[in-house]
């Protein structure tokens, strides 16, 4: 009846991430982080377990001689988050 939620997204930092990437090409991590009002240490964290898992690809370059770190959903990202999604719906609306 239920479906089983990622454990991977169900983490609110790591949702958010996935779902400001979802929208957007690519963002840089000064967004991320303005937009998810998380600390530094806390997104680079949440973003090396999306990484890990294949859901983000990770960017890091230098602009302006100042490290520039860029990330990007992935197709296996963009079908995660839509079977999450999915999943949701499932407890929001169960079928009897």
């Amino acid at each position: 009846m239920f479906k089983n939620l990622d454990p991977i997204l169900h983490s609110q930092l790591r949702l958010a991430v996935i779902s400001l990437l979802i929208s957007v090409k690519e963002a840089e991590f000064t967004f991320l982080k303005e937009k998810t009002n998380a600390t530094a240490g806390n997104l680079s964290v949440q973003i090396n377990k999306l990484k890990d898992a294949g859901y983000i690809e990770v960017t890091k370059q230098f602009k302006n001689n100042y490290p520039q770190t860029i990330c990007k959903i992935t197709p296996h990202g963009v079908e995660a988050f839509e079977l999450y999604v999915s999943a949701l719906q499932s407890y929001v609306a169960p079928k009897e």
